[in-house]
Parts: structure tokens; C-alpha cells; sequence
């Protein structure tokens, strides 16, 4: 069984759709031919869902070139008093990727991780059933992935169906590779030896912390950039590169060269809400394609 997961990462998804951009001119078909399931977090699920519903990555870029500014528009410095950012235009871009459709609707096994805020337990949307009474897969498509998206003190909850509160899968599985290895075996009944997954990140980050400082507060966490005055994710990136990380060592040990992952480090800290790095994320995913073209074409073959 073969998967492809993406990572969460905000604004720099755009680094695996560079990646799977070059992919498809490089096979001449759609992404989702060559996967039996397709599984991504925060903005993965945006670019998994695409994917499962044949969408192409040239059109998915242009959606977040399109997009970015709009939805990466401050409306608070810090979050203390009401989100940093506002997703009325999240939700406005994601409605108009994935119009009415639920998840029954996407043939293609789809997974989506989110957390379910109002029981503090994580959750996963499926798009294929699984016989589980927790389910429910007549939830809008793009409510499925506003709630992986709505990342804690930058994004409001989002609210599910007057039911519950749902926030940003990243949390715990910002990397979505064991939550795939587990949905092969315990719902397609597979073999750890079945199984093949193509992970892509969203660019390794440098976040360093000086070991000057004697008080730890909430500026160090998420320190101001001047004169702009606005604070920096430095924690979130920090907790979801770490767990993206751990995560791909965990799946590697499982499945040994059944497992490819594809990532690039970054020369400077991205933070997920920096859009001005678009440009040069889209060339270093070009270039992280073609650094290991012939790994991924033999993993696909």
C-alpha cells in the first residue's frame, strides 16, 4: 500500500507543492495516481485533499499565491485578546478549492488529522469508511481542513457543526506518516511490510534559542519583531518541527527504505506565516526535486 504524506507548515507548504509540481511534469499524470492514500496535516490537508480530488499542483500554487496575503493578514500584534489572524479568508479560499463536496464524496482514502478541542482528544476525517460509530464523513470537505488548519493563538477554533471545537491536527501529527502506518494495519489490514510512504516536508527549521537569557517569558517564546512590533511563532515552529522530526525517525525505523523523506533544510528560520518567502520556497522545492529525482521515480516504480 502506498502513501504520500505532507506535513503541516502554514506558508510553507508551498515547498512540497514545488516538489510534486516538478513531479508531475515529470511523469505526465496526477499525483494521486501513484498513491493509494494520501494523508496530510494543517496546510497538507490542504494539498492532500487537492490531491485526492485530481487537482493540479499548478493550480494549487496559484490558489496560495493568491491567497496568502489575504489570509496572513494581522489582525492583532500578539493574540492576547482575539487570534493574530482572522480566517474568513482561509475559509473563503477553501470553499472555493473544494466548493460542497463531504468526505464521502472523495473516492481516493483520504486523512485528515485534527484535534477535537472540546474533548481534548485527537481526531482523524476520513474520507473512506471504516464502520466506526466516531465518524463522520458528512462533514464538508473544507470544514475538514479549516479544522487542521486553525493553529492555536494565530487562527480561531473552528467551529464543527455546533458540536465541537476543532483546532490544528500539527498538535500531534503535524507529520501524518504514523498515522498512516497505523490506518494500514488496523483499517487495510496490511503488513508493516505492505506498506511505502513518501513523506514531504515543509523545510527543516534553525530555530535557536540563546542560552544568555536568566528570565524565560512569553518574548522569548515569541519574541517581537520590531519596528513592526508583531511576534514571531517561534514555539509553535519550534513544536511542530520537533514532532514533524521525531515522527519521520519513528517511521523510518519501522520501515527502512520502505520510508522516503523528502525535506530540505533552511538557511534561515520561515516562520509559517512569512508569505514574502514564497518565491524562494517554490526554488528550493524545484531544486529538492531534482536533488532527488531518481529516489523518488525509483520509490514510484
Amino acid at each position: 500500500m502506498r502513501m504520500l504524506c505532507i506535513d503541516g507548515g502554514g506558508i510553507r507548504g508551498v515547498l512540497p507543492i514545488a516538489v510534486l509540481r516538478e513531479l508531475e511534469k515529470e511523469t505526465g499524470c496526477m499525483i494521486g495516481e501513484k498513491f493509494d492514500l494520501i494523508a496530510g496535516t494543517s496546510t497538507g490537508s490542504i494539498i492532500g485533499a487537492s490531491i485526492a480530488l485530481d487537482k493540479s499542483m499548478e493550480d494549487i500554487l496559484g490558489y496560495y499565491e493568491t491567497y496568502g496575503e489575504k489570509i496572513f493578514k494581522r489582525q492583532a500584534k500578539v493574540g492576547l485578546m482575539k487570534s493574530v489572524y482572522s480566517d474568513e479568508d482561509l475559509r473563503m479560499l477553501l470553499k472555493e478549492a473544494f466548493g460542497e463536496l463531504v468526505l464521502s464524496d472523495v473516492k481516493k482514502p483520504l486523512l485528515i488529522p485534527a484535534v477535537d478541542l472540546t474533548h481534548g482528544k485527537p481526531y482523524i476525517h476520513r474520507s473512506h469508511n471504516i464502520e466506526s460509530e466516531h465518524d463522520d464523513r458528512s462533514i464538508p470537505l473544507w470544514d475538514a481542513v479549516l479544522s487542521s488548519c486553525s493553529a492555536p493563538v494565530y487562527f480561531p477554533p473552528n467551529n464543527v457543526n455546533s458540536r465541537y471545537l476543532s483546532v490544528d491536527g500539527g498538535l500531534w501529527a503535524n507529520n501524518p506518516s504514523l498515522v498512516c502506518v497505523t490506518e494500514a494495519i488496523h483499517f487495510f489490514n496490511k503488513s508493516l511490510a505492505d506498506i511505502e510512504i513518501l513523506s514531504l516536508g515543509t523545510g527543516k527549521q534553525k530555530i535557536q534559542f540563546t542560552h544568555h537569557e536568566k528570565y524565560w517569558g512569553l518574548r522569548h517564546w515569541m519574541p517581537l519583531q520590531l519596528p513592526s512590533v508583531k511576534a514571531k511563532p517561534k514555539l509553535l515552529d519550534l513544536a511542530l518541527n520537533l514532532s514533524s522530526e521525531s515522527v519521520s525517525y519513528h517511521t523510518q525505523l519501522l520501515l527502512g527504505e520502505k520510508y522516503l523523506r523528502i525535506n530540505e533544510e533552511l538557511e534561515n528560520e520561515i516562520s509559517f506565516d512569512e508569505v514574502s518567502c514564497m518565491d524562494e520556497l517554490v526554488q528550493l522545492g524545484k531544486n529538492l526535486f531534482h536533488r532527488h529525482r531518481s529516489d523518488i521515480l525509483n520509490f514510484l516504480n
